[in-house]
């Protein structure tokens, strides 16, 4: 039969719209020999449970995918960020982790996930999986403040980021502070649920600390839709008048990073320099490999939805989800702690979800726990503890109980606390 025209043209057609996942990509490792669990994500959760399925279910090959070489730590970042902890103390390698347990690492960047067929696709190749640990932690909705704007996305991200994911931003936001003369900086919060609650007011807190020891001339305006922590606003009040202003309740209408300008329900506010924080939804993986769950209008909820018991993804035994990316873990209290110790609980958990299925069982469900240290003062220092605990309630549901411990004499509590998790990651 002839080719025409019209028949080249409908090939060419069909073979444009043709899925990524047909196209041929070489493999990232030979086949597997016996089943393989493919981990993407090195931050807490993934390297929990990187490390806890090497111990739980060393008959199962693990595959840890990370883009970044190196882990560095947002729990205790804003003490680094003031000088108060060396830098050495957050990072680690990752290679030398998985060297230590057992696993593979391998440093790749994960362009899609294709569940129909248990395939990861990475920029260099792809991954076949009898299992995968979703750890890809959160995205900011950008799109939230300025819909489909992708020239004001980028001026907005690159500009002025809020550095509330590990890498290159946190750096950089700290030879911004070091640079920064005088004029007004602007941080924004966003309404929860979002990545360590605590943690924007303790930056806050640094930043003013900042500003008041080195003399700058200059003032932070925290933005905040929610009412500050009782304990920073007393300190923010007593000790950095001159340095800080926080407007609770501030709702942002608009946000122009071109004009420096953030417009609330209330006020106009300019801005030098800025620490923008859009809204927080799940990692951009959730929501391509279709992980989101839904509200009650049937609209994307922003966060992964999942078993609150065994962590598997909702419909999907394959597929467990861990870390911040996660939905709500109960109708009583909603969300997990977005929290480094909560997420390495679980990977920790997943990690016994997984073994037990290898051999044709089900573990008993276990509950996470998560402890979070923040810095409350600095001038005396002053710390404060959150401690979260869970147990399941006779109904089924997920019960939350939390106690805060507010130390006027610390003495590197946190500092143990990390070291000791630290531990527990990389050996």
């Amino acid at each position: 039969m002839a080719f025409t025209r019209r028949r080249l043209l409908s090939a060419a057609l069909a073979a444009c719209a043709a899925p990524l996942f047909a196209q041929q990509a070489p493999g990232l490792l030979p086949a597997s020999k016996g089943r393989r669990v493919v981990v993407v994500g090195g931050g807490w959760g993934g390297l929990a449970a990187a490390r806890h399925l090497r111990a739980l279910a060393p008959e199962l090959e693990v595959v840890l995918l990370e883009r970044n070489p190196s882990f560095f730590s947002l729990p205790l970042s804003n003490q680094w960020l003031a000088g108060l902890v060396d830098g050495k103390l957050l990072a680690h390698d990752c290679r030398a982790a998985a060297l230590t347990f057992g696993y593979t690492f391998l440093q790749a960047e994960v362009t899609a996930i294709d569940r129909e067929r248990r395939r990861v696709h990475t920029a260099t190749g792809t991954l076949d999986y009898d299992w995968l640990v979703l750890a890809v932690g959160i995205r900011h909705d950008w799109a939230a403040w300025f819909g489909d704007d992708r020239r004001t996305i980028d001026e907005a991200r690159t500009r002025f980021a809020c550095a509330w994911t590990p890498g290159g931003e946190l750096v950089a936001l700290k030879a911004r502070l070091d640079n920064f003369r005088r004029g007004d900086l602007v941080m924004t919060v966003p309404s929860p649920p979002f990545r360590c609650q605590l943690a924007p007011y303790e930056r806050a807190l640094v930043i003013a600390h900042l500003f008041k020891t080195r003399a700058v001339p200059a003032r932070l305006t925290l933005l905040d839709p929610n009412p500050p922590p009782q304990r920073f606003a007393e300190v923010f009040e007593a000790h950095y008048r001159d340095q800080i202003a926080v407007l609770p309740h501030a709702r942002i209408r608009s946000v122009d990073p071109f004009a420096k300008t953030i417009a609330t329900e209330f006020d106009d506010i300019r801005f030098d320099d800025a620490l923008l924080m859009p809204p927080q939804q799940a990692g951009e993986l959730a929501w391509q490999a279709g992980l989101i769950g839904h509200d009650k209008d049937g609209k994307p909820g922003g966060w992964a939805a999942q078993d609150p018991l065994r962590l598997h993804a909702a419909g999907d035994t394959r597929v467990f989800l861990v870390g911040d990316l996660i939905g709500p873990a109960s109708p009583l209290f909603g969300h997990y702690p977005k929290s480094g110790h909560l997420a390495a609980r679980l990977g920790r958990i997943a990690a016994r979800e997984i073994a037990a299925r290898a051999r044709g069982s089900l573990p008993d469900a276990t509950l996470p726990e998560s402890s979070c240290f923040v810095m409350s003062a600095l001038a005396p220092p002053e710390s404060l503890r959150v401690d979260t605990r869970y147990r399941l309630r006779g109904d089924g549901l997920i019960v939350q109980a939390t106690k805060q411990h507010a130390d006027p004499n610390p003495r590197g509590e946190d500092a143990d606390w990390a070291k000791g998790m630290f531990r527990e990651l990389f050996g």
